[in-house]
């Protein structure tokens, strides 16, 4: 009698059926983890802005929600944007960031707001608050983004 070394049909397409099963939960997951990287390199691109709202206030010995727009914080970011964020806006001090090419249905638009721990003394640190719209679009912005 002579003895066969190798797979069966079955056992091969058992194989195949696993690997199935497992591409199709790891893809919508990859897919999710590429737009959050791409939503925080837009976030990242956030930082000067905020520093200048923060620099411009200590400077001039204001609130940073007196900071008018970009010109007056001395921020500039270009007209056409970078790969992934659209545009950075400053107004009244709020710093609107609009990511592009994430990848996502419905791109994240953050919004960060200045808060003192006093109106009354404009030296004290700021702190800044995030909110998120479209709320549809949370699981792609950092935590303390999510409403």
């Amino acid at each position: 009698m002579k003895k066969y070394h190798g797979f069966t049909l079955i056992e091969l397409m058992i194989v195949i059926a696993i690997l199935g099963i497992l591409v199709a939960i790891a893809l919508p997951a990859y897919q999710d983890y590429t737009v959050r990287a791409r939503v925080s390199e837009a976030v990242a691109q956030t930082a000067p802005a905020k520093l200048a709202v923060v620099e411009t206030a200590s400077s001039k010995g204001i609130l940073a929600t007196k900071i008018a727009d970009n010109k007056a914080a001395g921020f500039d970011f270009p007209a056409a944007g970078t790969k992934y964020a659209k545009s950075i806006v400053i107004a009244n001090g709020v710093i609107t960031t609009t990511p592009q090419n994430t990848g996502a249905a419905t791109n994240p638009v953050m919004k960060w707001t200045p808060k003192h721990v006093t109106a009354a003394d404009p030296t004290t640190p700021v702190e800044w608050t995030c909110s998120t719209l479209p709320v549809t679009a949370n699981k792609y912005v950092p935590a303390e983004c999510r409403n």
